[in-house]
């Protein structure tokens, strides 16, 4: 059966974050699929193996999924709102499959997953049945990069639901997924113009061989 948490979750993404990317659709894309994120998908792609099968997991508008097809990898891409799911897919030249992160179902299938400014619309308990399904997803050895605004927030923020992460309180959650370390975490600026005052906590890590 559901839990409690996960139901709500479902109603509060229905209701507003689903909904604002089908109000926004356009807009997001145009204020995305530009922006230079180069630095952190270099660090991502030095990681894995050349021509490697990624998962690029709540991929919005296709950005980072058309860099990574450019740079030679095999690429999966999802996203739960289907306007980004028809806009990325006109963008990649793939097509992006419209899934919700809980369908996540596979074992060692990905060399890589891409969680870019994506699982942080998930509550805390969700979020740890995600990064669970992530890591059974991962082959052995198998990197994940994630990233969430950095702060103690949980809850509604401009028409979407959000979980903030500083460095402690995610080790907390990640010591909960054995199977599961961190290679490297750090704190960028907003790379979008005007926002570089917002702070992300980035993170690479590596599943167990």
């Amino acid at each position: 059966c559901l839990s409690f948490d996960f139901v709500e979750w479902c109603d509060l993404m229905k209701n507003t974050t689903l909904d604002y990317y089908a109000a926004n659709a356009e807009a997001f894309a145009a204020q995305t699929q530009q922006v230079d994120f180069s630095d952190i998908q270099e660090q991502f792609a030095d990681i894995i193996p050349a021509g490697a099968f990624i998962l690029d997991f709540g991929c919005g508008a296709g950005r980072d999924t058309k860099v990574f097809l450019e740079k030679g990898f095999q690429v999966e891409a999802w996203d739960g709102s289907a306007e980004l799911c028809r806009l990325a897919s006109d963008y990649t030249g793939i097509e992006v499959k419209h899934r919700l992160f809980q369908e996540l179902s596979c074992s060692d299938v990905y060399d890589g997953i891409w969680a870019c400014s994506s699982i942080l619309h998930l509550p805390a308990d969700e979020l740890r049945n995600v990064l669970e399904k992530i890591s059974k997803a991962l082959k052995p050895g198998g990197v994940l990069y994630t990233s969430f605004k950095y702060g103690d927030f949980s809850g509604e923020r401009n028409g979407r639901f959000f979980t903030d992460f500083k460095e402690d309180s995610f080790e907390q959650l990640l010591a909960q997924i054995p199977d599961l370390s961190i290679i490297k975490s750090w704190r960028t600026g907003d790379v979008r113009p005007g926002r570089e005052a917002e702070q992300w906590l980035n993170l690479l890590l590596r599943k167990s061989l």
